[in-house]
């Protein structure tokens, strides 16, 4: 029994590896050109991530664009028509690194917080109320604060709809993820 477990994870990391090897990796050198690439890719078909870029591939703009690699010629022309170029176009393999997570959650029992970036907001889990919206240095901040904090969640505005700097961006990304995590009771 203990083998069939001590397989069970092997395979698995094998699989989560090689998943990683069939992934590319867009750099820019810009926040912004990354948000708009992500936005022109989706609204084209292409299933992308951000991420945040693997210590090698950090170019000042704390984030990449994760694609399938398959797709590599697809999404290079379809950026090209956007008028987008990347610094850098690499695999996991290249550089042996996987790209790492955006978010980071922390429990406080009553509260749950998600930050993405330097965006963080805070929800009352047992009401879902915004108690807390706090990080980054955009001038828009207060007024996203204003704006979210004492909402219930799934009655509150998407940020995205409050505004279109890189904090809201941020902002919008912690709001996915913390619902996605309240939904599925985390």
């Amino acid at each position: 029994m203990w083998q069939k477990i001590k397989d069970f994870f092997q395979k698995r990391r094998e699989t989560k590896q090689q998943a990683s090897l069939e992934k590319g990796m867009l750099v820019f050198s810009h926040t912004g050109e990354v948000i708009r690439a992500e936005r022109f890719l989706r609204k084209h078909g292409f299933v992308v991530a951000v991420k945040g870029p693997p210590p090698d591939l950090r170019t000042g703009c704390d984030m990449i664009v994760l694609f399938p690699l398959m797709q590599q010629a697809g999404v290079l022309h379809c950026l090209r028509q956007g008028g987008l170029e990347p610094l850098q176009v690499v695999t996991a393999h290249d550089v042996l690194l996987e790209a790492v997570s955006l978010f980071h959650t922390q429990d406080f029992g009553q509260w749950l917080m998600v930050r993405a970036a330097n965006m963080k907001i805070t929800v009352e889990k047992e009401s879902r109320r915004i108690v807390n919206i706090s990080g980054g240095g955009c001038p828009d901040v207060p007024y996203l604060a204003a704006k979210l904090t004492g909402r219930v969640l799934d009655e509150a505005p998407e940020p995205c709809t409050l505004g279109q700097t890189l904090c809201c961006y941020s902002l919008q990304l912690a709001f996915e993820e913390i619902r996605r995590q309240l939904q599925c009771g985390i």
